[in-house]
């Protein structure tokens, strides 16, 4: 299954959530909340990422500075290289890459840089279980003639 069948799975309408880097770690927290959400695009213009932020990252620093991170701006937590995919791109490459780097959150970008997705770890396994019994299926069918 290739990346744009993916986004045509999930809800249609669905936008890409972003934050600007200068928003504080507590207004993060308080849109991941709200929109029960693991990660949030950083971008300038909400078209080109510039960065990602994620639960991990705002609990690791948590857990190193106290509570006082929560004022600081996003810009200083977030993840800066931002790995992203295509809409061509297949849904086992898409997990390979997210394995590989760790994380569980892939803007999905033109070939202008721009925004058009985002696929989570679960989109992109929830995708292969479904390649998985499609394969499944087809080879019962030959093994059973029908």
């Amino acid at each position: 299954m290739l990346v744009n069948q993916i986004l045509s799975l999930k809800d249609a309408g669905v936008t890409i959530v972003t934050i600007g880097p200068s928003a504080s770690v507590a207004e993060a927290v308080k849109l991941l909340a709200e929109k029960r959400i693991g990660a949030v695009v950083v971008s300038e213009d909400g078209k080109k990422p510039t960065g990602i932020l994620s639960e991990r990252d705002i609990v690791r620093e948590l857990g190193k500075q106290g509570a006082d991170v929560l004022s600081r701006p996003i810009s200083e937590l977030m993840t800066r290289k931002v790995s992203t995919c295509v809409s061509g791109d297949d849904t086992l490459g898409v997990l390979e890459k997210m394995t590989a780097g760790r994380f569980r959150h892939l803007p999905v970008i033109d070939e202008d840089g721009n925004m058009i997705g985002l696929v989570s770890i679960g989109d992109a396994v929830s995708a292969r279980l479904k390649e998985l019994n499609a394969e499944k299926d087809a080879l019962t069918g030959m093994i059973m003639g029908s």
